[in-house]
């Protein structure tokens, strides 16, 4: 009999699983390690900060072996972007230097490493009324079961209980399929006058 995965709290164990996941859905929800050699890469800017900074708002799921999916998050952006600043990113400046201001990226990794070195690409004006945001990542071997939506309960609670009215997300607009999931929970876009890439969506912890 195979015991159905549930959703807890991020304990500092998870850390590898947590770096796993994030790496495996990377790339427009798809395995990313063939765009993003260095495995450390895309968790050091999309999880880790949150698991360790907020780990009062970081929930896995547990298959019973190990973490197969994550939501990560913050109740506050503008508290968080400063504090990436100043605690999280000097953590980081061995392994990833910050660019040359003049230099153009030309490979994927130099573009994530100037993103990293500007945390404060997000704060976004029309997401002022909605001061949490969130990262949420599923393994696809436990994806379409209901998992999803219990990870966003949880932290959906846990956001709730400190105050926090609203959360937003940023999403490559090209990955249709994690558009529909937030839409079953009642997403909604959030119009930006300048999203390159991305579409912003937002919703009420109520």
């Amino acid at each position: 009999m195979t015991l159905r995965a549930t959703v807890r709290p991020y304990r500092p164990q998870d850390r590898d699983a947590l770096y796993d996941i994030c790496v495996r859905t990377a790339h427009d929800g798809g395995d990313s390690r063939h765009i993003y050699p260095d495995p450390e890469l895309m968790p050091s800017i999309f999880a880790a900060p949150y698991a360790v900074l907020e780990p009062e708002l970081a929930f896995v799921v547990d298959d019973g072996e190990r973490a197969v999916g994550y939501v990560v998050g913050t109740a506050d952006t503008a508290t968080f972007v400063k504090r990436y600043r100043t605690e999280w990113l000097p953590t980081l400046l061995e392994r990833y230097p910050e660019p040359e201001p003049d230099r153009e990226p030309s490979t994927p990794t130099e573009v994530m490493v100037g993103l990293m070195h500007r945390p404060e690409r997000m704060l976004v004006a029309e997401l002022e009324r909605y001061p949490a945001h969130l990262h949420i990542d599923l393994l696809p071997s436990h994806q379409r079961m209901g998992h999803g939506r219990e990870l966003m309960d949880a932290l959906f609670g846990a956001l709730r209980s400190a105050g926090v009215p609203a959360v937003h997300l940023g999403m490559v607009t090209a990955n249709t399929a994690a558009r529909a999931f937030y839409d079953r929970l009642g997403f909604h876009e959030i119009p930006v006058a300048d999203p390159g890439p991305l579409s912003y969506l937002g919703h009420s912890t109520h």
